[in-house]
């Protein structure tokens, strides 16, 4: 079967990259896993990658001068690589306008919230202070507002009596790994639909 050619940007240990490792594993996936690329020389992350045969690289931020120069020099790689579908995954990164635009349509990420509920940051402890019954994660575009592109894919977790942050973002991190496969395969679809890059 045809298969995107997916990059995965990580900045620490990167279990949903790991998760999406796993899937393109499986012949039937539409995605082919080619590069993983950090931010931080020491992500953890990218010894998971080369693990599982998948190229890494380092590409650390500081090494640049604003913000734009090092997505230019990410963007370069990508391109080397012939990526054609990216998932960012625990990316610590606000990424500008340009190169969303670079991406658009073709770049997904996974929020530990039920979007458009919590962008951002502390979205658990949020969701327990707002007093919420449930909370979630959303895989979505990746658009040029922080957490606002469309949502894919969405799983949704109880919040129980005495729920802390933590113990509200292990349970949350659990369907994480689940939906992530799913919904990057839901977005390779989508893609599929386009002009081939």
């Amino acid at each position: 079967m045809s298969k995107l050619r997916l990059g995965i940007l990580i900045s620490g240990r990167g279990s949903n990259m790991e998760q999406l490792l796993k899937a393109a594993q499986d012949a039937d996936y539409p995605a082919e896993a080619v590069l993983v690329l950090s931010n931080k020389a020491n992500a953890p992350g990218l010894e998971t990658a080369a693990a599982f045969g998948v190229p890494g690289q380092a590409i650390p931020h500081s090494d640049f001068a604003d913000r734009e120069a090092f997505e230019r020099a990410m963007d370069e790689v990508l391109r080397d690589n012939r990526v054609e579908v990216i998932a960012l995954a625990g990316f610590m990164r606000v990424l500008t306008p340009w190169f969303v635009s670079r991406w658009a349509g073709r770049m997904i990420n996974i929020h530990p919230s039920l979007l458009p509920k919590y962008p951002g940051l502390d979205t658990h402890k949020r969701a327990i202070d707002t007093g919420d019954s449930e909370a979630g994660c959303s895989v979505h575009w990746v658009s040029k507002g922080v957490d606002e592109g469309g949502v894919i894919a969405q799983a949704r977790v109880p919040i129980l009596a005495g729920d802390t942050p933590d113990t509200l973002a292990d349970r949350v991190l659990v369907e994480e790994h689940k939906l992530y496969p799913r919904a990057l395969a839901l977005a390779c679809e989508e893609i599929m639909k386009k002009p081939r890059r």
